[in-house]
């Protein structure tokens, strides 16, 4: 019997030894176990079935999965989905994407998935499912809109992309697990679909998001320089036809014409000309002229947040966003930081739009 104690005292020790060395080799080079996945699957879109650009209906989505997603097959998880801006895809949360310079910006992308494994690993975060679609059009963005030429972007989101993750993947189905958020165009999205369906999302995160008040371009932005113009024509040109191809995209999301090919859009000027009806169609689609009318939606959220950069040429219009929903009593927090556009995005993924949801996300539990 004596004999039988020794040993097992050794074999504890053993294991013991084995444990610490373990734990050593875990704070040295991490574990697997610490690190979530990214799958990239594809996901159709019944909603987006014969839109008239012609664009796929099968959508490229990244799903990030957290640490022992895989392991711990009794967990259900929260879910965030994320919108991605103008001129991006679903690559640009991933940190895959090279860094993108457009005139005047530099966009650096963020890594999503590295945020979430360092919150998780310290504890500042809940693990959640994050869902990155991409919406990358014939024009570079969908706006998110719903529009027989782009497609029904806003049902895609609510409907289709939430319906497939929760039969593909252990979420939390109900929309008190839910978040919705998204950057610059992405931000627009996450302000015009969160305010129509509370009955999908119950938090809402909207950062710098574009198109609040949305005016056309004027005609004047819509054509190159002439090629006389040499000094600086190139970074001119450039410009312009960045301009063109933005307000190509948000005519074909907000003023579509299916008898008008072979863009089937109408454009806010013609033969230079300010095109009232237009106008007034891309007006009803600026958020700030839609609030008013999704009051009670929003009253509905159990929480709202957003951010602008103070050097964000959108500051002004998304600090009226902020009064607005302060004046009506829509419960919101909204902050302000030194930055630009695109410059601390990367840095506010991990320090305030994943805490925010997961302060506000329901946990995850048992099946």
């Amino acid at each position: 019997m004596k004999f039988h104690t020794l040993r097992s005292k050794r074999f504890s020790l053993a294991v013991a030894a084995f444990a610490g060395l373990a734990m050593t080799a875990f704070a040295q080079t991490g574990s697997l176990t610490t690190k979530g996945t990214v799958q990239r699957v594809k996901v159709h879109g019944k909603s987006l079935e014969g839109n008239l650009e012609g664009d796929t209906p099968d959508r490229d989505v990244s799903v990030y999965l957290p640490p022992a997603y895989d392991s711990d097959t009794a967990r259900r998880y929260p879910v965030v989905y994320l919108l991605h801006g103008y001129f991006l895809t679903d690559q640009f949360w991933t940190g895959t994407a090279p860094a993108l310079n457009i005139p005047g910006i530099k966009i650096i992308p963020a890594d999503v998935p590295g945020s979430m494994d360092e919150g998780v690993a310290k504890g500042t975060l809940q693990p959640m499912i994050v869902v990155m679609p991409d919406a990358y059009t014939k024009y570079a963005g969908s706006m998110y809109s719903s529009s027989v030429t782009t497609g029904d972007w806003e049902s895609y989101i609510a409907e289709d992309l939430v319906q497939y993750v929760d039969s593909h993947y252990r979420t939390i189905p109900n929309r008190m697990a839910r978040g919705l958020a998204g950057h610059s165009m992405g931000g627009y999205g996450a302000v015009r679909i969160g305010m129509k369906r509370p009955d999908v999302f119950a938090s809402v995160y909207i950062m710098s998001a574009c198109c609040l008040l949305d005016n056309p371009i004027p005609a004047a932005a819509l054509s190159a320089p002439p090629a006389s113009q040499n000094n600086a024509s190139q970074s001119n040109a450039a410009r312009a036809s960045g301009f063109t191809q933005v307000t190509l995209a948000r005519a074909a999301a907000w003023s579509p014409n299916p008898k008008n090919p072979p863009e089937y859009l109408d454009m806010p000027t013609k033969d230079g000309q300010p095109q009232a009806l237009v106008i007034a169609k891309w007006a009803a689609n600026s958020p700030l002229a839609m609030i008013d009318q999704y009051v009670t939606n929003l009253k509905k959220y159990h929480a709202i947040g957003g951010d602008v950069g103070l050097q964000d040429g959108l500051l002004g219009v998304n600090k009226q966003m902020d009064q607005v929903f302060t004046d009506y009593g829509i419960k919101h927090e909204f902050q302000t930081y030194e930055g630009d556009h695109t410059n601390k995005v990367p840095e506010r993924i991990g320090t305030t739009m994943l805490p925010f949801f997961s302060k506000n996300l329901a946990s995850g539990g048992g099946k």
